[in-house]
């Protein structure tokens, strides 16, 4: 599907934001600790990165940590994601493009299709591409070599990689919520490649309420900055960061509307759960996978929810947080 001007502009906005190298990177200090000794070794050896496997929440920098290691080997950078791969046939169609020493990113490889993934096995292990041409008896096999590569696959559900996938990868990196220093970090590197100048209270303000994840917190800095330029002469204070929160529903603790509303509805529809995910995702109107990957994690983190065997519990500081008052204290 043809992209769109605004989202072309988007994209480009993310790209300046993603730092280009390790000593850039903000947070995540085992995981840069790690794949800086891989990448010093590969140079060592002369050869191409073992496979990595990166996994966690969404928007945790899995795609920024590809783009890292690009740079950092000094090669190119392949993006593709397992939707997008349909068949074999366009698995084959990437991978037969890669040069020795680029970097394939496959977001969501969970999702590849079983015959790509079947088709990715020797690509990985032998960097060889098996094609079997025509059907039939007559049907004739072939085998053709592969330039060395890097894959980068990157899910947020590690539970639904088949082993076989899972195994071939030589690397496995865990990306965990970052600790509201590094988000404060993080809002303030990139207020100031957006022009702006921010103190410690805006930082954080923006950070507690960013759940742990850079994305938020970048996708809550730029909705500031567009309030503070429609509303407040381009000035970003900390009256204008209050009034976006409150503009945006987002509460003191980074829930907005549809976190609140599964808290709610927990709370006064089932006395506090157990309940189970499928009623919970009916009532929300939510599939499972959005329920799943988007809300529950932060609410477990922040210890609002629990798993049980029978279903989601409330947890005693959700339903004190539920007392307070959404229009004078809930947004402050």
């Amino acid at each position: 599907m043809r992209k769109t001007v605004a989202q072309l502009i988007q994209e480009e906005e993310d790209t300046n934001l993603r730092p280009k190298s390790l000593s850039e990177y903000i947070g995540q200090n085992e995981v840069k600790e790690a794949l800086s000794i891989a990448i010093e070794a590969s140079k060592i050896r002369k050869k191409p990165v073992d496979h990595i496997l990166l996994y966690g929440p969404p928007g945790m920098g899995k795609t920024t940590i590809a783009n890292i290691l690009a740079n950092e080997m000094g090669s190119r950078l392949l993006k593709s994601s397992g939707p997008a791969i349909t068949s074999p046939r366009d698995l084959a169609t990437i991978v037969a493009k890669l040069e020795e020493g680029d970097v394939l990113f496959i977001d969501e490889i969970h999702r590849l299709s079983h015959q790509a993934e079947e088709m990715l096995y020797p690509a990985m292990e032998d960097f060889v591409l098996h094609l079997t041409l025509g059907k039939g008896p007559s049907a004739d096999a072939r085998e053709i070599p592969l330039s060395p590569f890097t894959l980068v696959g990157a899910t947020t559900r590690a539970g639904l990689l088949t082993g076989p996938l899972r195994d071939r990868f030589g690397i496995v990196f865990r990306l965990s919520y970052y600790t509201l220093e590094e988000i404060c970090q993080i809002v303030k590197r990139s207020a100031k490649i957006y022009g702006f100048e921010i103190d410690e209270e805006v930082a954080l303000s923006i950070a507690k309420r960013s759940r742990g994840t850079p994305r938020i917190a970048n996708r809550l800095l730029k909705r500031a900055i567009d309030y503070a330029l429609a509303r407040n002469k381009g000035i970003l204070s900390m009256s204008t960061v209050k009034k976006t929160f409150q503009m945006l529903k987002i509460d003191s603790l980074g829930l907005d509307e549809m976190d609140r509303r599964l808290l709610k509805t927990l709370a006064l529809k089932y006395h506090g759960g157990p309940l189970g995910l499928e009623t919970i995702c009916a009532v929300l109107g939510e599939d499972r996978g959005t329920v799943e990957d988007i809300y529950e994690p932060f609410l477990l983190q922040s210890g609002l929810l629990e798993r049980t065997p029978r279903g989601r519990v409330l947890t005693q500081k959700a339903l004190k947080f539920l007392k307070l008052n959404e229009q004078e204290e809930l947004f402050e």
